[in-house]
């Protein structure tokens, strides 16, 4: 079944990135934020590895959204 609290992340990244220059990304990056902070608790060190990839990833669509 795997780790689910990843598997949300995971989704709520995409879905943010996705959201590109919109009036709610900032709520979606929000979201995954939070649920990357969740899941990193609960990881192997191979998924608290894609966890910083994810997050970097957010980091990047927020500044982009920024310029």
């Amino acid at each position: 079944m795997g780790n689910q609290l990843f598997q949300h992340a995971r989704e709520f990244v995409e879905q943010a990135i996705q959201a590109g220059d919109t009036a709610d990304q900032q709520e979606k990056l929000e979201v995954a934020k939070n649920a990357l902070s969740s899941a990193y608790a609960n990881s192997t060190t191979a998924e608290k590895a894609q966890l910083a990839e994810f997050q970097q990833q957010l980091e990047d669509a927020s500044l982009e959204s920024k310029s």
